[in-house]
Order: structure tokens, then sequence, then C-alpha cells
């Protein structure tokens, strides 16, 4: 039996019990594989004990430090734990040892932009959008990174993709407002599409907020 495979799709189903006790048989069984360390830390960060999962990550890596997993999952415990200059190397050593996908650049473009450096995350976010022209939420990092580098040109059509995926995000609307209110004279485009985010989101208070703020400079 392949107690990795068991836990993993006892995991995908929510059953974390099952799933810790499949990935311990697979510890117990190849205590030298880092796979069983990797899974057990994955469960162990869905059901919020971070600090074990963190221990069993890093078990993970002195088995195989080249493990481009372990890293991305390390990475990703220590982003949803505000730590973002470590999740920032790790995520970067991820994407040198060869993890796929576009997620790994996308964490790195978040973590950049948590830490306030736009010009950084930049890049990180485009290649996110380039591996998977799909992702809205890619696609809204982006945007966001663009316009808060003042290319507003280039932020419109990556608002506007997101409407395309997804024509209820009610933040790509807020983003367009906000776009058009500092960088255009279309007052008109700017109410609309503020008006749309807090209609599609009833506690969006800033669109809320700039929108009555541009009816009172027009009366």
């Amino acid at each position: 039996m392949n107690y990795n495979e068991t836990g993993i799709h006892s995991l995908q189903e929510g059953k974390y019990e099952e799933a810790i006790a499949a990935f311990t048989k697979a510890i117990e069984e190849e205590p030298d594989n880092p796979l069983g360390y990797i899974n057990f830390g994955h469960v162990l960060a869905a059901t919020g004990d971070t600090e074990r999962a963190e221990r069993f990550f890093q078990k993970a890596l002195t088995l195989d430090g080249d493990s481009a997993t372990a890293c991305y999952g390390l990475a990703n415990l220590y982003f949803n734990e505000d730590r973002y200059e470590e999740a920032l190397k790790l995520y970067e050593k991820a994407l040198q040892l060869g993890i796929e996908g576009p997620d790994a650049h996308f964490m790195l473009g978040k973590s950049f932009e948590r830490l306030q450096n736009p010009r950084l995350a930049l890049p990180y976010y485009q290649r996110a959008v380039e591996l998977d022209g799909e992702d809205a939420e890619a696609r809204m990092g982006y945007g966001i990174t663009l316009a808060t580098l003042e290319y507003f040109e280039a932020a419109e059509p990556e608002f506007r993709k997101v409407l395309e995926l997804d024509p209820d995000h009610a933040d790509a609307h807020y983003n367009l407002g906000i776009l058009y209110a500092v960088s255009t004279d279309d007052t008109e485009s700017a109410l609309y599409h503020l008006k749309q985010a807090f209609t599609l989101n009833e506690g969006h208070d800033q669109a809320r907020d700039v929108y009555d703020m541009i009816l009172q400079r027009l009366n």
C-alpha cells in the first residue's frame, strides 16, 4: 500500500485524522524519505498546527535540501504566519530548484507586495499571468501593482480581463473606479465601477466613500 497516496486522498477529502494516520505509516515505513514529512507538514498546516508543521517541513529539508516541494510548503507556512522575508527566500529557492507552474511566481509577487516593494513584485506577477492567463487573482495582483507604480494604461486592461473572467469581482470594479478617478477625466466610468463595487459587496466601504466624495465634488 502507498500510504502517501492514501493520505493525500484523505487530505483532499478533509479527512485529517485518516491523512495523519496514513502519513505516519509512510514515515514509519520509509523514515529517510522526505515525502512523508512533507505530506505530514501539509496536513498539520491545514489543521492550524503551524509549529509542528514547520518541524516536519524542516525535517524533510534535512533529508533532502534540494526538495522544491518542501521549500514551497514551508514558504507557504511562513507567508501565512506573516513571515514574508523568510517566505521569499524559500519561494526563490523553490523556483531555482525547478518547481513548476505559476503559483510560486504569484506568491513571490504577494510576498514583495506585503513587504511594500511593488517594483520587485511586478515581474513575478507578470510571469504568473504569462503562465496562467485565466488566473483572476494573479491578474488582480499584477494590475494593482501596475497601478501602484502609476502604470495606469497598462493596469486598465488587467482589471478588465479580471472582469471578463469574473464579472462580479468587486475589487476589480473598485480598482478600475479608482484608476479612472485618479488618472482620467472619465468621472462617469469612475462612478459606475465604484458603484458596482459596493453593490456587489455591501461591505466595501472604501468604494462607497470614494463614490460619495466624487459626487460631492461634482455638486
